[in-house]
């Protein structure tokens, strides 16, 4: 038995580990679980239903598109092998029997790909995502690039070639999500109906719907969802066995768990805002890391041209001329968040730099709104010659201090016009779940496109992509946009091929944009990466593929 001093020296040792590992940082304990916190809920967990970040966010840990763009904007393969080019011989023009040129493009899928529930992915699911996709009641949102694909020929389980309408610039960039043909087939029976039976709504915790380094296994609607790592999973193990994504709408709130430690890390593509993230860095920059990122993140309003007020172009201008762009991006965001004149990004190399302008000038857009017919009236504010007010609705996602900031500022502005804007906020889940899907804003949205380099505007301009109840509210034009104009740029862009007469394209297509104002651009956002000192491997990108898609790098560090 040991001596009494020689116990005494054994607890005092043990006391010492002890609290050497109660003093050591979080970083060199085990850490098991991450705990991320964003501020929207998906409306859906389907891939391709409904354009929202929370949902790519989450779903790019649980499975690979086809291709997409990396943290450096180089299109790489993702769940493919090699990419496609027309020098490797796996992309080959061919002549289609009206005398278009159109091309083959093949893709050999990762052979060790495999749905979690041990169901490998194959050539059948990416067919069965194409028939989903392009099905006119089949409600995906972007259904006309399925649409492109004319048909696709199997050559085995993991290798199929798609044969496409036309050759693009982007031919080889196919950020397909597939869909899981064994699961997700019966939920299609009834197309019209898919929407509402889709698996991945009806059992979200469903291992077969996953096939990336990490699977759902809990979700609760509204508050969070837990990841958990995938077994199937063929590539790099990831560090962190589970991670909970956590959403907290509002983000002053946000910030006070990631204080108290009930979060983790802040996500850049969903967190705090930009002068939010300065003060907080100035006040914690010794707990934590903030990196700020711009990129090609585009925060506007989205007018409804339904609105017989705001089918009027001159009443567009005025909006846009009635409002402080500068100040606002100076005195809310440090001058970081720089004025938008269109929606292409100045870091993009297709951006035209002789753009019309629409610089704080009151007076201009007084004359504007008097030219359309809407003079000062009863009250301070401006009437038609029926006598109605100018009245407008102004929405955006409940809970986002930076917007609610910036709506504040508008509507005070625009009372200066004599114009009434009256504000009205919901949740992101039924903001971008259904009131501006199918287009059920009265007057105007704002909310934030992000787009990948030199992405085309088919989808948000182009007329044939107009939501309505018809198309199952497929398509994200959801300004109802509809210029002929607009249309043909936008077809020339995509098929030609020479750099220079392509970026004079683009020229002319953001020119028409700043002229008819479908939109109204405010800034281009730099978002704001809340990180723990101890989280290595975050890389933003700064277009629309999120960080977690290369979350398997991830890790905890001294």
């Amino acid at each position: 038995m040991p001596s009494i001093r020689r116990r005494t020296l054994w607890v005092a040792l043990l006391l010492g580990l002890f609290v050497a590992a109660a003093d050591r940082p979080a970083a060199a304990q085990a850490k098991d679980q991450l705990v991320i916190g964003i501020t929207q809920f998906p409306s859906t967990f389907h891939p391709a239903i409904d354009a929202m970040m929370a949902k790519s966010f989450i779903l790019a840990m649980t499975a690979r598109p086809v291709t997409a763009y990396d943290k450096d904007w180089n299109l790489v393969c993702m769940l493919c092998v090699t990419l496609p080019t027309i020098e490797n011989g796996l992309a080959v023009p061919e002549t289609l029997p009206d005398g278009r040129t159109g091309v083959a493009i093949t893709y050999t899928l990762h052979p060790q790909a495999t749905w979690g529930d041990g169901t490998p992915v194959t050539s059948r699911d990416a067919v069965f995502t194409w028939e989903v996709g392009r099905h006119p009641q089949g409600g995906l949102t972007n259904v006309e690039t399925f649409q492109r694909i004319l048909s696709i020929d199997v050559k085995d389980d993991k290798t199929f070639t798609l044969h496409v309408d036309r050759l693009t610039f982007d031919y080889n960039a196919f950020a397909l999500s597939l869909l899981p043909a064994h699961l997700e087939r019966e939920a299609f029976a009834n197309p019209a109906e898919y929407k509402n039976r889709t698996t991945y709504d009806a059992a979200t915790t469903n291992p077969g719907l996953y096939f990336g380094p990490y699977r759902i296994t809990e979700v609760a609607r509204g508050s969070h969802v837990v990841l958990e790592a995938n077994p199937t999973w063929y590539g790099e193990k990831p560090h962190f066995p589970r991670i909970v994504v956590r959403t907290i709408e509002n983000t002053a709130a946000l910030e006070a768990n990631l204080l108290s430690g009930s979060i983790d890390y802040i996500a850049g593509e969903l967190g705090l805002s930009l002068d939010q993230a300065l003060a907080f860095e100035r006040r914690h920059r010794d707990r934590f890391e903030v990196v700020f990122k711009p990129g090609l993140v585009y925060e506007h309003i989205d007018l409804n041209l339904a609105n017989p007020v705001l089918a009027d172009r001159r009443v567009r201008q005025a909006l846009l001329y009635g409002i402080d762009r500068e100040a606002m991006s100076q005195q809310l965001f440090d001058g970081r968040q720089p004025v938008a004149h269109s929606n292409v990004n100045p870091l993009d190399w297709v951006h035209a730099e002789d753009l019309p302008k629409y610089p704080h000038d009151r007076a201009k857009a007084a004359a504007l709104l008097d030219e359309a017919g809407w003079r000062p009236g009863v009250g301070g504010l401006r009437r038609n010659a029926k006598g109605e007010p100018l009245s407008l609705e102004l929405m955006t996602t409940a809970g986002n201090r930076s917007r609610e900031l910036v709506q504040q500022v508008l509507q005070s502005q625009w009372r200066a016009l004599g114009i009434d804007v009256r504000i009205r906020n919901e949740p992101a889940r039924v903001f971008f779940g259904e009131t501006v899907t199918k287009r059920k804003y009265s007057a105007m949205a704002m909310f934030a496109w992000i787009s990948s380099p030199e992405s085309v505007p088919r989808t948000t301009l182009h007329s044939s992509q107009i939501p309505t109840a018809e198309n199952n509210w497929s398509g994200q034009n959801t300004t109802g946009f509809s210029d002929p104009r607009m249309d043909e740029i936008i077809d020339r862009i995509e098929i030609e091929l020479d750099r220079a007469k392509r970026k004079e394209l683009w020229r002319r297509l953001q020119h028409l944009y700043a002229d008819e104002l479908p939109v109204l651009p405010l800034y281009f956002r730099a978002d704001a990466y809340i990180l723990p000192r101890w989280l290595k491997g975050v890389e933003p990108t700064g277009h629309q593929f999120p960080t977690t898609l290369w979350v398997e790098r991830w890790r905890a560090e001294r």
